[in-house]
């Protein structure tokens, strides 16, 4: 006889699955590197179309990954799936540090190639979502679920990274990349990758319509438009500037137009910039004045200085009676 507080020898114990969390103490499941992929628009696409984006997608990241010598991790990948628009699978942690660097850059490469010389009008630029995390992988249905891999999705599905590609080139930013903060933590910041820290952006990753906000880590490896301002984004291969720009000069802040500049005083006198030799100044005057020194000119004019009528030149001392003025 058995019951579920003790169970004998040889008799079934409930599925792993059933069991009710914080309950008891278990093994945490292995910890993999998620790799998942978006394509920008793919609902956007005539549905003729969808098949054979679908069908492109893995076989692109295939030959990236061969490309960039890391044929075994996708030889080896755990619980691969493909999600229509997009494709994710696990790998081996210790592979996180070259999955940033090189193969980011190598997939921007084949994605410009696919664009160069594909036959059809469908363009492919892909969002990249890398996190670390356990997640169970016993070879069996349903492995590969789990708070990381459900968290690597809603990266996928950020602002930050949706706005990479929305405010970039289509023509030259192909691949944009949202790293967990664990993943960045552990392969970047720990310098086991082949990209400074200042290589990356740190966003809020937000999803418009679910309760979701996590520190990430944004990389983009060729960016264009809107991403050149912020060079952190990205690594050297930014756009050039057009013929004739200078990037320093571009970013100085902008000239004076030709026209004129008009500097008033009312009721005085603006002077600016150096003078040599005589001046004259002839003005009105309106209104109290004391304490005035006039130099290295002449004032000539008629003024009124609290109801008095001064004419003179400088130096010249003014006696007598207010009202009293030379004619």
């Amino acid at each position: 006889m058995s019951d579920f507080g003790n169970p004998q020898p040889g008799a079934g114990r409930l599925p792993e699955a059933t069991a009710q969390p914080f309950s008891r103490s278990r093994r945490l499941p292995p910890y993999r590197g998620i790799v998942a992929v978006d394509a920008k628009g793919f609902t956007g696409h005539p549905a003729i179309e969808h098949g054979e984006i679908s069908r492109a997608i893995p076989e692109l990241l295939e030959k990236s990954f061969v490309r960039a010598d890391l044929a075994e991790v996708w030889d080896d990948r755990r619980f691969p799936a493909s999600t229509g628009d997009g494709y994710v699978f696990g790998c081996d942690p210790e592979w996180m540090p070259f999955v940033i660097h090189p193969w980011l850059n190598i997939l921007q490469e084949t994605l410009e190639e696919f664009q160069l010389h594909t036959s059809g009008t469908v363009g492919m630029r892909l969002r990249v979502g890398l996190n670390i995390g356990p997640l169970p992988d016993r070879g069996r249905d349903f492995d590969g679920n789990g708070t990381a891999r459900n968290d690597t999705h809603r990266l996928l599905d950020s602002r930050p990274v949706k706005d990479a590609l929305a405010t970039s080139s289509a023509s030259v930013t192909h691949v944009a990349a949202i790293l967990s903060d664990r993943c960045y933590q552990d392969a970047v910041l720990g310098g086991y990758t082949g990209r400074h820290p200042d290589h990356f952006r740190e966003v809020s990753a937000t999803v418009e319509g679910k309760p979701f906000e996590q520190r990430a880590w944004l990389f983009v490896p060729s960016p264009s438009g809107d991403l050149l301002g912020n060079r952190a984004a990205g690594d050297e291969r930014a756009e050039p500037a057009p013929p004739g720009v200078d990037r320093e000069a571009a970013a100085a802040p902008p000239a004076r137009s030709g026209r004129p500049t008009v500097q008033r005083a009312d009721r005085g006198n603006v002077n600016s910039g150096t003078v040599h030799g005589g001046q004259n100044v002839t003005n009105v005057l309106s209104g109290p004045v004391s304490g005035g020194v006039v130099q290295g000119g002449s004032v000539r004019g008629i003024g009124s200085v609290g109801g008095d009528y001064i004419e003179g030149n400088k130096g010249d001392t003014v006696h007598g009676d207010k009202n009293e003025y030379r004619r």
